[in-house]
Parts: structure tokens; sequence; C-alpha cells
């Protein structure tokens, strides 16, 4: 299996096909993600041979961006796992352990097991970091680029559900992302609440 030939591909394919609208979803997230979930990985105790699974999903949880579409991104990116991996080695069994874990990243998210649940959280890691507020201005320009969201005020509203819902998978971000998240919901709240003031 050679992770690091598998990773300049899918690097080079994330340089020069994804749409420039995607100001959320451009390969500084996919960079982002593989980071965390390394960081995560030692934090859980993941290393060795699973660990190259993991940050193999990570590179390719959102491959199927290039379709420039935002419905089915990880089946997509699946596919694209499926038909490239076996190039560089990857068994058969490795390449769907990759895929449940980009499957599992679909919204609402869905782990099954400890690499699901690590990939899914590193995936939304952001939600309780101090740049929250940053990258999050970062999805409102590219959901407002395709028109899936009107304007601020809506913007907000769907923050506030999409925080309320999501809850982080590992101890690890349980002990150390759950509080700030916790935080800026707190914020997000009282900010959509004065919408309704008369």
């Amino acid at each position: 299996m050679d992770y690091r030939a598998a990773k300049r591909y899918i690097l080079a394919k994330l340089r020069t096909e994804l749409s420039t609208k995607l100001y959320y979803h451009g390969m500084h997230h996919t960079l982002d993600v593989l980071r965390v979930a390394r960081d995560l990985c030692k934090s859980e105790g993941v290393n060795g041979h699973l660990l190259k699974l993991v940050k193999t999903a990570a590179l390719y949880h959102d491959a199927g961006f290039v379709k420039d579409k935002h419905a089915g991104h990880e089946f997509e990116g699946c596919l694209m796992a499926r038909a490239t991996l076996p190039k560089f080695g990857y068994a058969k069994d490795d390449i769907e352990t990759i895929c449940g874990m980009i499957m599992a990243t679909k919204i609402p998210q869905s782990p099954t097991n400890l690499l699901e649940e690590i990939i899914c959280d590193a995936d939304l890691d952001y939600l309780g970091r101090a740049d929250f507020y940053p990258i999050g201005q970062t999805l409102f320009m590219e959901l407002t680029a395709y028109k899936l969201i009107t304007g601020e005020q809506a913007w907000n509203r769907l923050q506030v559900n999409f925080l309320t819902a999501h809850h982080f998978h590992t101890r690890t971000n349980i002990l150390t992302r759950e509080p700030l998240k916790q935080r800026n919901l707190a914020n997000l709240k009282s900010l959509v609440a004065s919408y309704d003031e008369v």
C-alpha cells in the first residue's frame, strides 16, 4: 500500500479540478481534516496500518466535490477511492473501510466505529475551535455562491440548528472541542433571538 503515492495523486487532482467557488470545501479543508485526523489518531491510540487508512479517508472524504455539486459528494468520493486506490496497492477490504469512513461524514454523521468517529470529528473539528467564525464565513460564501442559502439571517438560523443537532464522537473532541462549540452555539442563539425582537 503506497500511501504517499495515493496522497500525491489525490492532492494533484484536487488542486487542478476543484471549483474556485469552493471557499470552504477547497483543498485547504482537506489538508485541515488530514492534520486533525492524524492528531486524533495519536490521541485515540490509532497507528500503523489503520492510521494510513484514516489519512487516506481524510484525503478522499471530499474528493467528490470535483464533480462540482454538494449533494452526493461522499458517494462520488467513494467511487473515486474504489477506482484509483487499487493502483496504489490498497486491498479491497481496506478500500471498503475507507469508504465506510467517507460515507460516515455525510450529514447527519453516522459513524459506527472508532475510525469513522475520528474522520467525522476531524471533518467538523472547527465547530469547537477559535477559528470557528472565519471558517464559517467561508462556508456562508460558498453556500451563497451555489445559491443554497439566501442571506445572513438564514445562515445563522441554519448554524444554530446544525450546532444543536451536532455532537462530537471521540473522547478527545468531547473534552477539547465541545466546550467552545457550546459557547459558539450560545452566541449564535442570542444573535438569532435578536432577529425576532420587535
